[in-house]
Parts: structure tokens; sequence; C-alpha cells
């Protein structure tokens, strides 16, 4: 059965489980999750886990992310990009020295109150589903990390091309319309393309296409990658004998050398865990065998 990780460059229109969706056909493997949802408009690096990689996703989701997005000023929506209805609009062109001035607010750790159109959910029902039915509730402002938002070319005389680099849980249509408050004149996101997630980028990326055709051949499953290579930041660590019998029955063994988090390797050199080793003792984080 496939086993692995796939780097989907998602087309736009398609939801990021319809993605989910299309892989499992493709592969013949019911267990296929993706990390970090992308928005139907959006397009970009998709990390999508296969079989029993689908343990990997929680690791993937926490990692920073990398975003082309375009900023277009005089308008605001109910969606907060050019999906939406329009709710106000504005004659107003801020220049570029006006939008450089008040970047600065947006880098580092701010607070973002999330959009009413998004999954979040308030007592059992997504903010969306709210949001459609012409309902708005509160929402407590959250924390983010912008760690890096640089203004782009001038695209037209509304549009701007932002790149930003952030933490988990950040909405760039939200960073986009409190951009355009900033400014007075409103903002929305017009397009947006992940272009970076868990530490794979576009290059790493295959088409839905792609996938199709290696299925036709019978080829799909060389397109996926080791789920170790989501850990490669960490050092290797081989363990033979007694040792890799009490991994693989998940407990804990005794292990000399500096504390830290490893890829765990058997002697066969399959992949085995995601460990830490404190004190001397090496412990699961998570198992992959």
């Amino acid at each position: 059965m496939p086993n692995g990780i796939i780097i989907i460059d998602k087309p736009m229109d398609w939801t990021s489980m319809d993605v989910c969706a299309k892989l499992r056909r493709l592969l013949g493997e019911r267990r296929v999750g993706h990390a970090g949802t992308l928005d139907p408009m959006a397009t970009g690096v998709l990390t999508v886990f296969v079989g029993r990689a689908t343990r990997g996703v929680e690791f993937a989701e926490s990692g920073a992310k990398e975003y082309r997005a375009t900023l277009r000023l005089g308008a605001e929506t109910d969606t907060q990009d050019t999906t939406g209805t329009v709710l106000n609009t504005s004659e107003q062109r801020p220049s570029r020295q006006d939008i450089l001035a008040v970047l600065p607010g947006f880098r580092g750790d701010i607070q973002q109150i999330p959009p009413m159109y998004s999954a979040l959910k308030r007592n059992g029902k997504k903010l969306y589903e709210l949001a459609r039915k012409g309902k708005t509730v509160e929402r407590q402002p959250r924390p983010v990390t912008i760690f890096a938002l640089e203004l782009g070319e001038q695209l037209s005389p509304t549009d701007w091309a932002l790149t930003v680099r952030c933490s988990k849980g950040t909405y760039i249509r939200t960073l986009c319309h409190d951009i355009g408050q900033a400014l007075g004149c409103g903002g929305v996101m017009a397009s947006l393309r992940r272009t970076e997630a868990a530490g794979f980028t576009l290059e790493d990326a295959v088409t839905l296409e792609d996938v199709a055709r290696a299925a036709e051949q019978g080829t799909a499953e060389a397109l996926l990658r080791p789920v170790d290579t989501l850990f490669r930041q960490y050092p290797p660590l081989t363990i033979y004998g007694r040792k890799e019998q009490l991994c693989r029955n998940g407990n804990p063994f005794r292990l000399t050398g500096e504390d830290g988090t490893f890829r765990v390797y058997g002697a066969d050199g399959s992949f085995l865990m995601l460990g830490r080793r404190k004190d001397g003792e090496m412990r699961t984080v998570k198992s992959f065998f």
C-alpha cells in the first residue's frame, strides 16, 4: 500500500479536501490527509500525507508558511477577498510610500480577528455556515506571527504584490483587509499562492494531472516522498537489537548521548519514529513503522 508525502500544486477553485478525494481514487488508498488548508481561490503548495504517513500531519501544520498575494486597495468585502460581496469602495489610491509606512505595524507578533468566512467553529457551527445565513458573531483576536512582509511591484492602479512568511493560523485575506483599514481606503485579497509549507516549496510540487498520468502508467507511488523527509532538520540515529525491539513495542529505552530530537531508524534502515532523548532515555514522539 502507498505510504508517503506528496506535494501538490493545488489548482484554483479546488478545496483542499477535493484534492485529497482525488488522490484517494488515483492512489487507491483511503488514508489521505492534508496539512494547512488552502481556500478554493488559492493555489500552490499543499502537503498531502498518504497511508501511514498521515501520522505526520500534525507536525507539518505547525511550521512557517510563505505566500505570494495580491493586495487590492479601495474596496472591502464580506469575505475579505474578491469572491465576496462588496461592502465599501474608495477612490483613495495610496502610494508605495504610504503602504511601506504602515507595513511595520503588521510584522512580528500581531493579533488577528478571524474572518466570519472561515472554518473555525462556534457552538459546533462553522463560521462560514453562520455567515452564509447573514449572521455575525463576536470573534476573539488570535495571536499570529508575521516573520516577513515585503511589498513587491505595483500590478495595477489598485493592486500590489505582497510576499508574506507567517505562522500557522494566519489569514492572508485578513492581513490584506487590515492593511487596507490602516491606509483608510479598505483592502481585499485578490489572489493567493502558497510558495512554501512544511519546508517544501513549489519546486517540490506536482500537479494532479501529473499524478493522474503516473497512475495510468502504474508509477504514481514513485511521486511519494518518504515520511522522514518531513523531519530532515533533525539528526538521524540508528538503533539495534534490544533497543530496536523496545522501540517497536512503544517502550522507552536507555541511550547515552546529547539530549535532543532525532530521526530514529532500525538496523534495516527503516524509519521507526521521531524520538526525543532526555537524560539518557529515548522516548517516542511519534512512531511511523
